[in-house]
C-alpha cells in the first residue's frame, strides 16, 4: 500500500542501524538512528543494483519524491541510467557555476595582478597603480574581464593621445597587456584584447635620446655650474654620475657604508641598481674627491643623499629637477622654481642627468676603452645569452683602468685654472 505522511512524520528513529521503509515501486526512504530521513530509488542496470539519492525528508516530501522515482523509471525505460543523468546534471551545474565565478571584473582582476604580480616591484606597484586608476580603471574597470575588447583599449589609448602623451599611452598599452595575459594563465579570460595592437604604430614614433656632452660642452658646465646656484650636493652629484657612469637614482639610493674610501670601490646593491644587478664601481681620484667633499658637507647619516627629515634618502627626481629648472626657456620660468631658468644651458641643448652616462661612455671610448669595457662599467646586461653563461671574466681591472683614465681626463676637463687642455690622445 506505501507510506504515508502521517505514517512519515510519526518515525523517531531510535534505531540500532539505518532502515530502509519500501513505498513501493523502488522508492524507499530511509531512516537514521538519528531520526533523519532521506529518499532513495533502488533500480538495477546492467545486472547491478543502484541507488539514487533523491533528497532529503521533509524537503523534499512524500509526492515530490514519489514524482522524482517515476521520472527515474521513464528513464531507465529509454535506456539512460539516472544516476549518471545526475552526475551530468552536478557536473553542468558546477561548470556553470565556474564560469560566473570566472567573470570577475577588471578592477577584480586588476587587484588579483597587483597582489600576485606588480606588488613585487621595487616601488610596490605604486606607478602602475596610478597609471591604471588614472587612464584604465575609469572606462574598463566595472566591466567583465572577458567582456574587454580593443575598441576599448583604443579608447583609453585615444584618451592618452587626446592630452597629448603618446608615451604614457605605449606605457599603458603595455602594462594592460601584461594584466590581460596574467588573466590569460589563470583561465579568467579567453583572449587578450591587446593581442593584434602594434605598440610602434600608437601615437608618434619614439625618437632615440642621443645627448652627449662633449668635452668643450664639459668645460663650459664647470664654469657654468659655479654660477648656477646649485645646492651644492647637487654639483657633486652631476660630476660623481659624470665620473662613474652611474644612474642618478643608484646615486640618490645609496648609503656610505656601501663605499669603501680606502679601498676606492662602491658597491651598488641589486636593491639599488636598476637591472637588478650588483656591481662594485672603482672609484677615480677624481670621483673619490667628490664624495670626500660631498660626506664633509652632508649632514651625518648612512645615506649619501639624505632628505631633509634624514629619515630616508633624498627624493630620485630632485636632482633632474634642480637641473632642468636652469634649462627653461627665456618666459617659461615656473612659479616657485629657479630664477636662473637657464644658468645650465648648453650649446648642444637641454641634457639631462642620464645623459651623463651616456657622456661617460662616449669618453671613454674616445680615450681608447673598448666599447665592451664601457657598458660593462655601465653595468650593461649583456644581450647574447650565450656569451653571458660562458664568458665569466670579471674584468675587474679593465673596468678599473677605464675608471680611472676617465677620471684623469675629467680632472684636466674640470680645472678652471687651466688655461688649455690638452687635445684628447687615445690611451694605446
Amino acid at each position: 500500500m506505501g507510506l504515508s505522511d502521517r505514517e512519515i512524520k510519526s518515525i523517531k528513529g531510535n534505531y540500532a542501524k539505518d532502515q530502509f521503509l519500501n513505498d513501493g515501486s523502488g522508492l524507499y526512504l530511509r531512516v537514521h538512528p538519528s531520526g533523519n530521513k532521506e529518499w532513495r530509488y533502488r533500480y538495477k542496470t546492467n545486472g547491478k543494483t543502484r541507488w539514487l539519492d533523491l533528497g532529503i525528508y521533509p524537503s523534499i516530501s512524500l509526492a515530490e519524491a514519489r514524482l522524482k522515482a517515476h521520472e527515474a523509471k521513464a528513464s531507465l525505460r529509454i535506456g539512460d541510467d539516472p544516476t549518471e543523468i545526475k552526475i551530468q546534471a552536478i557536473k553542468s551545474k558546477a561548470n556553470e557555476l565556474a564560469k560566473q565565478n570566472a567573470r570577475i571584473t577588471t578592477q577584480e582582476l586588476f587587484n588579483r595582478w597587483i597582489t600576485l604580480d606588480i606588488a613585487k616591484r621595487k616601488d610596490n606597484g605604486a606607478e602602475v597603480i596610478r597609471c591604471f586608476e588614472k587612464d584604465v580603471l575609469p572606462v574598463i574597470g566595472a566591466l567583465p574581464a572577458e567582456d574587454v575588447t580593443k575598441a576599448h583599449i583604443g579608447l583609453i589609448i585615444d584618451n592618452c593621445l587626446t592630452r597629448g602623451s603618446d608615451r604614457m599611452a605605449k606605457v599603458v598599452t603595455s602594462l594592460i597587456r601584461q594584466m590581460f595575459r596574467f588573466a590569460q594563465d589563470r583561465d579568467i579570460v579567453p583572449v587578450d584584447p591587446t593581442a593584434t595592437i602594434r605598440k610602434h604604430k600608437i601615437g608618434k614614433p619614439d625618437k632615440e635620446r642621443e645627448r652627449v656632452l662633449s668635452e668643450t660642452e664639459i668645460k663650459e658646465l664647470a664654469k657654468k655650474i659655479e654660477e648656477a646656484k646649485l645646492n651644492e650636493a647637487t654639483k657633486l652629484a652631476i660630476w660623481i654620475a659624470l665620473g662613474t657612469g652611474c644612474r642618478i637614482g643608484e646615486l640618490i639610493k645609496a648609503k656610505w657604508k656601501d663605499i669603501d674610501i680606502d679601498a676606492k670601490t662602491w658597491f651598488i646593491t641589486s636593491e639599488n641598481s636598476k637591472n637588478g644587478n650588483p656591481i662594485t664601481v672603482n672609484l677615480s681620484n677624481f670621483v673619490l674627491s667628490k664624495l670626500q667633499e660631498l660626506k664633509r658637507k652632508q649632514p651625518v647619516s648612512e645615506w649619501v643623499y639624505p632628505n631633509r627629515e634624514n629619515l630616508n634618502h633624498l627624493n630620485t627626481k630632485t636632482i633632474t629637477k634642480q637641473i632642468g629648472d636652469r634649462q627653461i626657456d627665456e618666459g617659461g620660468k615656473l612659479k616657485n622654481r629657479s630664477k636662473d631658468t637657464t644658468a645650465l644651458t648648453l650649446k648642444g641643448g637641454k641634457w639631462t642627468p642620464h645623459d651623463l652616462r651616456r657622456s661617460c661612455a662616449t669618453l671613454m671610448t674616445a680615450l681608447g676603452v673598448l666599447p665592451d669595457i664601457a657598458d660593462r662599467c655601465l653595468n650593461h646586461m649583456e644581450q647574447n645569452k650565450l656569451r653571458r653563461i660562458y664568458m665569466q671574466h670579471s674584468y675587474t681591472q679593465e673596468k678599473k683602468d677605464a675608471w680611472d683614465l676617465l677620471g684623469e681626463r675629467l680632472e684636466l676637463l674640470t680645472n678652471l685654472e687651466a688655461i688649455n687642455v690638452v687635445k684628447l690622445q687615445k690611451r694605446v
